[in-house]
This record gives structure tokens, sequence and C-alpha cells, in this order.
């Protein structure tokens, strides 16, 4: 289980199948707050929304959430927001990227303001904006200032991370369709006053029980759930996938604010599974894109070499972190801000710095998110323009494989400005 033990160190774990599950308390403090350069930003200081993911510009690390806030979620217009260099993606209970996302899903986010809005890769809100009603029944929250993600979570491993469960209560049924009533609360056991929400399923929704997929008609047959009306359920604890879709009604029921499972998790063997499958994607992008740090201090020596330290950044999979080690050849090059290479034309192992790692050093204690703790020390035959302190580098052990990355990922001058499409698709506020 290191996929999962890896995380667990970065935050308070979260467990599958573990008597102990320590929670993360939900974020307190409403006081709007902007990272500092070359800090890891306190989770707790962040502000945290909900909303479902309706664009993605995966090769600028940036997209649009329609935030859930309090008027009618489907008059909300699509509100941007960017990754930090160091914000993680969670999907199915592992690392990801933003193009691991399917459009519709329903995320969890923790953002902060701009940390240089000069450099922003979406538009720059006022400061109180979360607090201002949109209008035209939107209400307010729906328009967070906060648009820069440190965490940025589906629902699975939102539960997961914070030792929740959802604790199904009763399905309603009729032509493998119909309502469930949950409620998301402790998975080790509620005070049972968690609010109840309903949401919609069909034939479409995805059941998971072990390693296996299966229908509503295969729990029907099981005698599981009913073939028409309603039953009991006594609070089977599970995992759901939550969207978003249009559903019938006059817009006063509550209809269009209604979520929609995708998928239900039955056990613990299925989201471990998924888990699994969703690791080894991310692995295989990672050691394709290189691994992304910031450099902590450069010791300059004569005729271009350097000796150069670099935090890795968190969140990625034990396995990557294990193939930096002590005396292994790497390479290392500058990128920008949203992780993309600055390579030229003719990809970034041309232009990269090589060297040997020095050392590898783990950081004892609490290690803020964003960070892995791990510190490396290369020495370079030849320092690039783009490796200087505070900024963020992509480095590649000479063990993963030298690829060729596509145009939109790399920037041939390391110009903020040079990104497909450009911000001006974003609205002007």
């Amino acid at each position: 289980m290191s996929r999962f033990l890896h995380f667990a160190r970065l935050l308070p774990a979260f467990s599958l199948g573990m008597s102990l599950i320590l929670v993360v308390p939900a974020p307190a403090a409403e006081v709007s707050f902007r990272p500092e350069p070359g800090k890891f930003p306190p989770l707790e200081k962040a502000h945290s929304y909900r909303g479902e993911l309706v664009f993605v510009d995966h090769a600028n690390r940036r997209g649009s959430i329609r935030v859930q806030g309090d008027g009618k979620f489907y008059r909300n217009d699509p509100h941007p927001f960017a990754m930090l260099p160091y914000g993680i993606v969670r999907y199915h209970g592992a690392p990801a990227d933003l193009r691991d996302v399917p459009l519709g899903t329903v995320l969890h986010v923790r953002a902060f303001l701009p940390p240089d809005p000069k450099q922003s890769a979406v538009p720059v809100l006022p400061v109180d904006n979360k607090e201002k009603d949109a209008g035209h029944y939107r209400g307010t929250g729906v328009f967070p200032a906060e648009n820069h993600v440190l965490l940025l979570e589906d629902e699975p491993s939102h539960c997961l991370r914070e030792g929740l469960a959802w604790k199904l209560i009763e399905v309603e049924l009729k032509d493998d369709a119909g309502k469930m009533i949950a409620s998301r609360e402790p998975k080790a056991g509620g005070d049972g006053n968690a609010a109840k929400e309903s949401l919609t399923f069909d034939a479409a929704t995805r059941i998971w029980r072990g390693r296996e997929r299966i229908r509503v008609a295969d729990l029907v047959a099981e005698e599981a759930w009913p073939a028409s009306g309603k039953k009991q359920l006594d609070g089977q604890a599970v995992l759901l996938g939550i969207t978003w879709k249009p559903a019938p009604g006059d817009g006063l029921s509550g209809a269009f604010t209604q979520f929609h499972i995708s998928d239900i998790w039955l056990d613990d063997d299925a989201i471990e599974n998924a888990a699994h499958f969703q690791t080894e994607t991310h692995k295989t992008f990672i050691r394709s894109r290189w691994m992304p740090a910031w450099i902590d201090a450069v010791e300059y020596g004569k005729f271009g070499r350097a000796n150069v330290t670099a935090t890795l950044f968190g969140g990625m999979d034990d396995t990557l972190y294990q193939d930096f080690t002590k005396g292994i050849e790497a390479q290392i090059n500058g990128a920008e801000n949203t992780l993309k290479h600055a390579a030229g034309h003719y990809g970034p192992s041309h232009v990269a710095s090589s060297g040997k790692i020095l050392d590898v050093t783990a950081a004892t204690g609490e290690v803020p998110l964003g960070s892995s703790g791990i510190q490396i020390h290369i020495e370079t035959d030849l320092i690039i323009e783009g490796i200087r302190p505070g900024r963020v580098v992509r480095i590649r052990p000479e063990s993963w494989p030298k690829t060729q990355i596509p145009r939109e990922e790399y920037l041939l001058e390391n110009n903020p400005e040079d990104r497909f499409p450009s911000p001006d698709i974003f609205p002007k506020y």
C-alpha cells in the first residue's frame, strides 16, 4: 500500500481497512491568505469550496469550476482556477494530472490568493469576492478570489483523506434509475446528525465490487436493491463518485442543484483497485515529463559549474521519489510556474543541465502539503538561466526515459506569455 502511505505522510493519514483513522480538520480560517515565494502555504489557511469541473487546460494546469454557492447551482458561470506549481491533484484516491479527471466531476478545492498577481494564469479578483452576491439567483461564494489551488480532489479522494464514507440510507428505483438518500460522515461511526442528501443515479452509474464492475440490474437480481420502489439500506458504508447534470424540474424544488452518482465503490478492494490503475497512469506521466521541484540554493563554481539544492514537490507515488538516489546521473531543466518546460525545439533533454546527484536528504517531522520533504543536491557541469533560487524546475533521473513533449507543454524562451491558448479565453471581471 505504499501509494497510499506516501500521501499519508504529507497529511494526517486516511486508512483503507485499517483500524486507525486520523482526520484532517476542515479549515476554519476564512481570512484570505496569499502564499509567499519559496514557502509552502499551510493547508489550514486555504479557502475551501467545491464544484463541477467544466473546462480543463491541462498544458497550463488550469481550468474552470462551477462553484457551489448558496444559490441555484446551474446558473453559476464557470470560475477559472490555476494549480499552484506545487499544487496536488487527487483522483480515485491516487495522484493525478488535470487531464485524468473527467469533465463534470465534482471536486473539492483548497485554494489561496495568487502568489504573484502579475504572473497569474487566470483572472485576479478582488480579495473579498467570495463575500459578494453574484446576483441572478446565484448567491455568494461562487467567484472566490482564492483561485490558486493547493489541493484538488474528487469525492472518494476527499473522503479517504478525511476518514469519511457515504452511509446509504434509502434507495428508490424505477427502470434502472432513481434516487439515493445518503449522508457523508466518519467511516468509523458518526453521531447520526450528519446531513442527509438526495442524489440521483441511473443505468450508466458504475458500481464496483472487488475487482469487478457490476450493474444496477445485478444488485436488483441479488435482491440487494428493489426492482421498483424504495428499500432501506441501513447505513451501508460506501464511497461515491459525484457529478452534476441537468435534471427535470421547475428549478424551485432543488432539482437544478441535485448531484448525480457516477460511481459506487462497495468495498475497500474496489477503491484500492481504482487507485492502483490511477497511480500507474500518473507514474508513467511524471517519468515522461520529469519531477517538478523548486531551487533552494545555487553555489556557483568555475567555468559554469554549480552545486544546486532543490526540493522535490509532493503528492507523487513513493516509487518515483525512490528513483532519486545518491551517485546517479540526472538532468535538471528550467520550467515556468505552470510546470511547462523551457525547452526549445529539441526537447527538454537538449537544453537541460546534466550532472550527478551528490546527496539526497529527507526532512524529519511534519512536512507541509505541496512538499515531498525530499531535498536533492546536484553538481552540474553547465548551469542554465532557468536554474536560480526560487525558480521552478523539472528533474529527471537518468533511469527515466528521454521523451519529446508536445508543443503546448513547453516554452521557447521561458516566457510566461507563451501559452496555448492565451489568457484571453477567460472572462474579464
